[in-house]
């Protein structure tokens, strides 16, 4: 035990700077996963003044917002702006447009459990969790999230400010916008172009092209009008 946290304290002294976005429980994964498999240290948090109630947050300083070049030089930290999908994730692409007005470099990540191929095209403020298959050729922009177990197919172009929740599939020559979500085990038939701004629900199968602002949802599943026990005598 001894050993392993010495060794660690010495990987950690060579580690990158970087401050978190965000108080809630998707930074508190943010930090897991960057601590745990990045070139990276979180040594601080941050978020709106009037959102912070204590000092600390996971046992690191909290600095408010607007005073956190002070703390924390751009010069020396970079940024990840750790919030979901808040109105089609407009609060998480307000922050990142803050910190580049700011002077920081916004940080991406990719899990080393992810499947990426040599020249991945990625913007900033990106985050690829585990189990991500992202194939070749794809290019991804600025503060995009794939939460765990997607497939993005080939020649895939997605624009900025989206999330992939989990188990989406993506097919083949697809072209996404801006501001969308994605929810659990959604999936999109090859060469599709998607709008800005769609909710694509659970479950949906799109097989055609979108437009800006549509709402897709896949099929619900209905009770069965009987005791789950007539099935197991």
């Amino acid at each position: 035990m001894f050993v392993h946290f010495s060794n660690w304290k010495v990987n950690n002294m060579n580690k990158k700077k970087a401050v978190l976005f965000g108080l809630s429980g998707f930074s508190e994964v943010v930090d897991f996963y960057l601590t745990h498999d990045s070139e990276y240290e979180v040594v601080a948090f941050t978020a709106s003044d009037e959102a912070i109630d204590a000092p600390l947050f996971l046992g690191r300083p909290v600095i408010p917002w607007s005073k956190i070049e002070s703390s924390y030089s751009p010069e020396d930290t970079e940024l990840f702006i750790s919030v979901g999908y808040v109105k089609l994730n407009e609060i998480r692409q307000k922050f990142v447009a803050e910190a580049k007005e700011k002077g920081y470099r916004l940080l991406s990540y990719v899990c080393s459990k992810a499947t990426t191929w040599p020249n991945l095209n990625i913007g900033e403020n990106v985050f690829i969790f585990e189990d991500n298959t992202i194939q070749p050729f794809v290019k991804i922009g600025d503060n995009n999230i794939f939460w765990s177990g997607n497939h993005i197919g080939h020649h895939t172009e997605i624009g900025c400010n989206n999330f992939f929740s989990s188990h989406v599939v993506v097919s083949g020559y697809c072209k996404i916008g801006n501001n969308s979500f994605f929810g659990v085990n959604s999936t999109l038939a090859d060469s599709l172009t998607i709008g800005d701004r769609n909710l694509i629900g659970p479950g949906a199968m799109l097989q055609k092209s979108t437009a800006d602002d549509e709402v897709y949802f896949g099929a619900r599943a209905d009770m069965y009008d009987g005791k789950s026990s007539r099935f197991f005598k």
